[in-house]
């Protein structure tokens, strides 16, 4: 009896910082669903290599690594063009890669201003024109990886999140713009992956009470978001999903 056809069968999918942490488990997942992936980085080649191997080993040529610095807008235009170059085509933007750190009020710099507001914010903006025409052919899908700080704000990390509640309306502002060729949506991830630099263990437990569900998500919760999108939304564009456990509607963050 025939095996019936994966939802993503033969669909392109560029996921940006997929090298590791949540960008590879959405990769890892859109693969799964049938899916050819462009798995990009800037810095983490091992880990993008290591991760395009088990790809293929899976399903061979199926997955490929690009290196490319988003700071550099020249970068993010000729992107997406190496990706159809490779691949032949491109069904879905997923605009991951992101930088988070504090900034508190009264130290911040010029330099963690671009930094945040260029990895957060332009280099999506520019991903995602530089992929419309593309897309475009396809019916295609821009996918933003947004944060609940976007829409409530983190205590000292005001440059992040104004970054995040921009990507939030460009997010909108793009999916007015170029529908109805492409739909463009957000998933708005809450507590689900801690900073590498380490959050305090009673921070965490703090953070946790104020879900609505008392528990911290996962990376895998992010890409079921992300695929419900890209797989069964067909209807829905101009939306971002919280994936919070209800901490969007909890305490203040301190």
């Amino acid at each position: 009896m025939a095996q019936p056809a994966l939802p993503l069968a033969e669909r392109v999918v560029l996921v940006t910082g997929a090298a590791r942490r949540v960008g590879a488990v959405l990769a890892a997942s859109f693969h799964a669903a049938g899916a050819r992936l462009a798995v990009h980085y800037r810095g983490s080649q091992a880990e993008a290599e290591a991760l395009v191997a088990r790809l293929n080993a899976l399903r061979p040529d199926s997955a490929r690594a690009f290196q490319a610095d988003l700071a550099d807008a020249g970068a993010c235009e000729a992107l997406p063009a190496r990706v159809v170059r490779a691949f032949g085509r491109l069904d879905v933007l997923v605009n991951n890669a992101s930088t988070f750190y504090a900034t508190p009020v009264g130290s911040i710099t010029p330099d963690q201003f671009d930094d945040l507001v260029g990895s957060n914010l332009r280099a999506p903006l520019f991903l995602a024109q530089a992929a419309a025409a593309e897309l475009a052919k396809r019916d295609g899908l821009i996918l933003n990886i947004a944060d609940i700080h976007g829409i409530r704000p983190l205590g000292k990390h005001a440059v992040y999140c104004a970054a995040k509640a921009a990507l939030v309306m460009l997010t909108r502002s793009l999916a007015r713009e170029l529908g109805p060729a492409i739909r463009v949506n957000a998933v708005a991830p809450g507590p689900v992956l801690w900073p590498e630099n380490g959050v305090d263990a009673k921070l965490r437990e703090r953070i946790v009470s104020r879900t609505a569900l008392k528990r911290a998500g996962t990376p895998e919760d992010v890409a079921k978001a992300a695929l419900f999108f890209a797989t069964d939304a067909p209807f829905v564009t101009g939306e971002v999903l919280a994936v919070d456990g209800g901490r969007l509607i909890g305490g203040e963050d301190r």
